[in-house]
């Protein structure tokens, strides 16, 4: 039983919720027609924002769309994916980087079905050195040929270098952004950090949206796609059937 609030995709499928997650997929399905995006970092400008409940929802659908999907919390200072997921976090990412073993034996396989999760396990006293260390880098190599898609939830952009080590490894990053209280000039900040870096920013997701904004009918979802400078913006409405509530 996964946590029935957040993993929505799971236990809510026909939801309009998940429905936007589906979109989601397919938009991240276009971007990669001609080069596949193997590895995706979620990221956010600051905390809670929902970069946690995103990936675990895409992990979710991807997995769902029959892909071999591996989720990875990278985030070594407040980790949430194995609350999420409801499982022990006694052995992860750090304890694979600092030993040094097969990355097979700390994966928590088929979660959810083609869906496997590597915790981040406990909190070292040197995240950043970790994350940029030979031992990442290879983990990261050798997973790519074993799934079809990879994603890392990692800590928010602002004050700590973390998510931009981490970007410079993935072949897309997705920043989350939640209305009403992500400040625009904190979303400005996290792209100039992300773009010092090279980061591939494929697309920004808003969630939260308030539902009266747009009409109490309608779930809204937007899903942003930056390409060559240009902002194109892709919205997709799914009509809530109050009957379901």
């Amino acid at each position: 039983m996964l946590e029935k609030d957040t993993i929505i995709t799971y236990n809510n499928p026909k939801s309009p919720v998940s429905e936007a997650y589906r979109v989601l997929r397919t938009n991240i399905q276009f971007l990669s027609v001609d080069k596949p995006l193997k590895t995706i970092l979620v990221t956010s400008s600051g905390p809670k924002e929902g970069k946690t409940t995103t990936i675990a929802n895409l992990a979710v659908i991807l997995a769902q769309g029959g892909n071999k999907v591996l989720l990875i919390d990278t985030d070594l200072r407040k980790p949430m994916l194995h609350k999420v997921f409801l499982l022990l976090n006694d052995r992860g990412l750090t304890n694979l980087l600092t030993l040094q073993k097969d990355a097979m034996s700390f994966i928590q396989h088929d979660v959810v079905k083609n869906l496997d999760i590597l915790t981040s396990g406990r909190i070292p006293p040197n995240p950043s050195e970790l994350l940029s260390s030979n031992a990442m880098k290879s983990f990261l190599e050798n997973v790519k040929n074993k799934y079809d898609i990879v994603l890392m939830d990692s800590p928010p952009v602002g004050g700590i270098t973390d998510a931009s080590i981490i970007s410079t490894y993935a072949d897309g990053t997705i920043l989350v952004v939640k209305s009403g209280k992500t400040e625009i000039d904190a979303v400005k900040i996290a792209r100039e950090i992300l773009d010092n870096v090279n980061a591939n920013i494929i697309g920004v997701v808003l969630n939260h949206l308030d539902k009266k904004a747009v009409g109490n009918n309608y779930y809204p979802y937007y899903y942003y796609n930056d390409d060559e400078e240009k902002t194109k913006k892709l919205r997709k409405k799914t009509k809530v059937d109050r009957r379901q509530k």
